[in-house]
């Protein structure tokens, strides 16, 4: 995790809220520094974390992981963390004959728009202790990302309605948190995309938004980004507060400091 990312949230490991839903969009950048701040971030946090990873392979996510503090494969192992690769799995949906209904397996089906097996993958792999000794503190529901479910054929209501049933199983019924990546891609046209980064918007507790900078490429600095905390319950003017703040990537941080108040040009 990114420890100024944290002090600019004014959140640690020891004392994060629960029962939240958190969304990272993107716009004419790379915003996956987001997702491995937060994956890091809770497996420090000691929760139990569902990773739907759609976009890079275990792999990647690992070695990342290692340079931020945290082991993937040793998480992975001691049932810490779920993680459903699907770049791989979406192979073992076309090739390969499954006893069980796949969480991806909505690709192979006419009626594309079925997200039922993922939720209910999610939910059992999220699902309290039978014993009732709880190994983690909360659960947390982490997707990488959102926006490749429409590119395959999904429509933004199919995934608002999957998202919704998330909520209530993740951030309601066991007062954990989900932590959701949307791509923007600033097309007028994309009616899908836009309908699904609305409506989860207005959903959000908390919307982290990369974007790249107007002028275009910079050494010193990547883009900036855009924290908004929000309060759903209460009125549009009471529930707002928003930041800005430029960054530049690092290998094993990332910087964040006022808009042209860059090291580099100081």
């Amino acid at each position: 995790m990114y420890p100024e990312l944290n002090n600019l949230l004014n959140t640690t490991p020891d004392r994060a809220e629960q029962g939240k839903l958190t969304l990272l969009c993107d716009a004419k950048t790379d915003g996956s520094f987001l997702v491995h701040h937060f994956l890091s971030f809770y497996l420090k946090a000691n929760c139990k974390v569902c990773f739907v990873a759609l976009v890079q392979s275990f792999s990647h996510y690992n070695i990342v992981g290692r340079k931020l503090g945290v082991s993937l494969t040793a998480a992975r192992e001691c049932g810490q963390l779920v993680f459903l690769e699907g770049l791989k799995s979406s192979v073992d949906v076309f090739f390969r004959a499954q006893a069980e209904p796949h969480p991806l397996q909505f690709l192979r089906e006419a009626d594309v728009g079925n997200l039922q097996p993922l939720y209910e993958f999610i939910r059992e792999a999220l699902k309290p202790m039978e014993d009732g000794q709880a190994a983690w503190r909360y659960p947390v529901l982490l997707v990488d990302d959102l926006s490749v479910l429409l590119s395959l054929g999904l429509g933004a209501v199919a995934v608002l309605d999957f998202m919704h049933y998330c909520r209530v199983a993740v951030c309601w019924e066991q007062k954990g948190n989900i932590v959701a990546l949307v791509h923007d891609s600033g097309d007028a046209e994309d009616e899908e995309n836009d309908i699904l980064l609305n409506g989860l918007s207005h959903q959000s507790h908390l919307i982290l938004r990369a974007e790249g900078l107007a002028t275009g490429f910079c050494r010193d600095v990547h883009g900036q980004l855009k924290i908004l905390w929000r309060t759903p319950s209460q009125p549009a003017a009471q529930r707002d507060r928003s930041l800005t703040y430029q960054y530049k990537i690092q290998d094993k941080s990332v910087s964040f400091f006022a808009k042209g108040m860059s090291p580099a040009v100081l």
